[in-house]
């Protein structure tokens, strides 16, 4: 289907944005399997393996398989779960090999950005449901392709956002869409990190254990140099999508959650590459400014290379009504001021939240969201986190990378968040791909 077909036959329906009467698509499976669900897990090197122990560790869910392109990387997770379980998972270095298997139930996505939204679609073509980390895809394009995947092959795909999970933060939304601060008209989120410089990079041989081109998948072709992989991408718009992305679209989602706004009619971006002379692309430093059509607003701050905090914490949001204030400090508790700033509730949840952690922030209380994905194939739960409300969230932070990159403010249609009368804008909302990856649903 074409994009135009495609964004022609979606509806915009109050809180979420629903393809026809599809039940996959808003978070319902009554399809459901028998008890075990069989996992693969795909990107190990960090996240990934967090995720496979995390998920190994709930009832009836069997960690059947592990994908990555690097050997040491896939050996390493298939060790530790073999420690952890007693039972060793099949290593598999190409994704489209595993989305073969017909035991595997559900694909967990991992891998570097690129990945993402190609994966996604090739395990719902494949009949396999996904969780997939934030954000969902590396452009708007992608995004949408997303969507029409989960639809057309009836899968269910959730992000990880799993502040979607966290019970307080539900209660904090409820209550911000019960009046309690008021008309909540604006919201300001903030992320915060020391990172260091990743130097100049030096083109050399591509490791023995590394399937470089594999690595690279849909992506058009660069040189391997020695400060790339495995972290460094994120910094580099042909695979990565910058803090904005990377860390960003967990704020920005609880501040669309919590405005209850779908997509902006107006979004503008300032910052720039400013610690360090090096490799680094994306901007180390930004804000983003996204307005909507009911008179709201909302800005995300993003600091790479400084770690002050703000508000006492390294990630958090504000919420601002005209009776009140919201303070949330990124975990699973919040705060509540009248209009005269006095406390008049408190919410606390002990669990440690550790901004600066690159793996999981939020490691203690990431369980929940991971249950609510097995709990949905089982067909005994809605999804918390559907692709479209994902896309949603990963949208504006896009945009904002958009704008930062052609230097201006984007005009919106509000019905979609496409970009209006700006051609050069609107050539970064999806991307080129290497000859021989073809892209589609």
């Amino acid at each position: 289907m074409q994009r135009r077909k495609f964004i022609q036959s979606m509806a915009v329906t109050g809180t979420g944005l629903l393809l026809g009467s599809n039940a996959a698509i808003a978070g319902i499976y009554k399809g459901s399997p028998a008890k075990k669900v069989v996992l693969g897990v795909m990107g190990v090197n960090s996240r990934g393996a967090f995720l496979a122990q995390k998920f190994a560790a709930l009832a009836d869910v069997e960690i059947g398989y592990i994908c990555d392109v690097d050997s040491n990387a896939m050996n390493k997770c298939i060790a530790e779960i073999e420690k952890q379980t007693g039972k060793k998972p099949q290593g598999i270095t190409d994704v489209r090999k595993l989305l073969e298997k017909k035991d595997l139930d559900a694909l967990v996505i991992a891998a570097p950005d690129h990945w993402h939204s190609p994966a996604t679609i090739l395990a719902c073509q494949a009949g396999k449901h996904v969780y997939v980390e934030k954000p969902c895809s590396h452009n708007p394009h992608e995004g949408e392709l997303a969507i029409q995947a989960a639809a057309k092959y009836n899968r269910l795909v959730q992000m990880g956002s799993q502040r979607r999970s966290f019970d307080n933060v539900q209660k904090m939304v409820n209550e911000l869409h019960s009046g309690i601060i008021g008309r909540a008209y604006f919201a300001r989120g903030w992320y915060v990190n020391n990172r260091k410089s990743i130097g100049v990079g030096k083109q050399v041989p591509v490791p023995a254990n590394l399937n470089y081109d594999l690595w690279q998948g849909y992506a058009p072709r660069r040189p391997y140099v020695d400060n790339l992989i495995h972290y460094n991408w994120h910094w580099h718009w042909n695979w990565g999508t910058g803090e904005a992305l990377n860390n960003g679209t967990h704020e920005i989602d609880v501040m669309r959650w919590g405005l209850g706004v779908d997509f902006p009619n107006r979004v503008t971006s300032s910052g720039g590459r400013f610690a360090f002379k090096d490799d680094w692309e994306t901007p180390d430093t930004q804000t983003i400014l996204a307005n909507f059509p009911n008179n709201t607003a909302l800005s995300w701050e993003g600091r790479s290379c400084n770690g002050f905090n703000s508000e006492g914490v390294g990630r958090g949001v504000v919420f601002y009504g005209d009776h009140g204030t919201i303070n949330y400090g990124g975990g699973n508790g919040y705060q509540v001021f009248d209009y005269d700033n006095k406390l008049v509730k408190e919410i606390k949840d002990e669990t440690p939240v550790d901004a600066s952690n690159k793996v999981s922030p939020t490691e203690m209380l990431d369980r929940v969201h991971l249950q609510n994905f097995v709990n949905a194939i089982r067909g005994d739960e809605k999804l918390n986190q559907t692709i479209i409300n994902g896309h949603k969230s990963t949208l504006i932070p896009q945009l904002g990378n958009i704008a930062q990159r052609v230097g201006r403010v984007l005009n919106l249609d509000p019905s979609n968040g496409h970009i209006l009368h700006d051609a050069e804008a609107a050539k970064l909302w999806g991307r080129e791909y290497e000859p021989g990856w073809n892209l589609k649903v």
